[in-house]
């Protein structure tokens, strides 16, 4: 049973797509989708269905994972710990600013909320707008795997310095750099969210019919079904999602200027450009990944 050296733990909203396009030639993945979700969704279908997702790795190189979901659910660490002790985590932090929105968008496209505003949503659905306690969730993982198993890395230097981003996770899993020159696909928008759900119930149903068919291993169906266009017919063709206002950024900052304090006193770093207006730390050329 080979399962894997290295999981990507997330959390949502954070590059994980372009960290998996990034690693895919040099590390073994699992077999036809990106991100399994055993611990936190499918944990109930035992270890090996899971294992059957690195069916096909030869031992030869590292086998990594990447599931976004894993970084908030509350079970996934020792769930981690029990079946892969020696297991190394890899998880990168976004300005909570920008991750929540980029979330919001997550969850209206695959109908997880009600039609709303980002206000609304975050009045009606707690969980999301509690969704950015970074450090409380990080001591977790270092508790469990010991903080030289973690690497935390930073959405703001993905972004704005990819092959400096990709250059630590590939010493820190042990595998070759990465050069970025030649990939072009590693460039432009990854994941991103222009349009709400033109319908919210026939995104309701895909959502509901693409889990099914992933707890059924079904991925070469789920990804033909990407290719031709149905998961974004359904998802998306509503109305284009706005910016947001001056006032939603400066409250949404106020709101979450405790955590963001509490992770630079746990990493001891400095995150005062996370606590700055967006348009005051964007830089005039970046890499957008979601």
């Amino acid at each position: 049973m080979r399962l894997p050296d290295v999981i990507g733990i997330g959390p949502p909203r954070t590059g994980s797509t372009w960290l998996y396009n990034a690693l895919r030639d040099s590390v073994d993945m699992p077999a036809g989708v990106k991100e399994p979700q055993f611990f936190s969704t499918f944990y109930d279908k035992g270890m090996d269905w899971y294992a059957h997702h690195f069916r096909n790795a030869t031992g030869r190189r590292p086998i990594a994972e990447i599931s976004p979901p894993y970084f908030f659910h509350p079970e996934t660490p020792a769930r981690i710990k029990t079946h892969i002790p020696k297991c190394r985590i890899v998880a990168t932090m976004r300005n909570p600013v920008d991750r929540i929105y980029s979330a919001y968008k997550l969850m209206r496209h695959y109908g997880w909320v009600r039609r709303g505003t980002l206000d609304e949503v975050l009045q009606s659905s707690p969980n999301l707008g509690g969704g950015n306690r970074y450090a409380a969730h990080l001591q977790v993982w270092f508790d469990t795997f010991g903080r030289e198993n973690v690497l935390v890395t930073m959405y703001d230097e993905l972004r704005d310095q990819p092959q400096v981003y990709l250059n630590r996770v590939c010493d820190f899993i042990s595998v070759p750099r990465i050069a970025l020159a030649p990939r072009p696909d590693l460039s432009g928008d990854v994941n991103s969210f222009a349009r709400a759900p033109r319908n919210r119930r026939l995104a309701v149903n895909a959502t509901k019919l693409m889990y099914w068919l992933k707890g059924h291993q079904a991925y070469g169906l789920v990804n033909a079904l990407e290719r031709v266009g149905v998961w974004d017919f359904c998802g998306g063709r509503g109305e284009p999602y706005p910016r947001l206002t001056i006032e939603q950024e400066e409250r949404l900052r106020e709101r979450y200027l405790p955590e963001v304090e509490a992770l630079e006193e746990l990493l001891g770093i400095d995150l005062s450009v996370w606590k700055k207006p967006r348009a005051a730390e964007r830089p005039a050329h970046r890499l957008a990944v979601g």
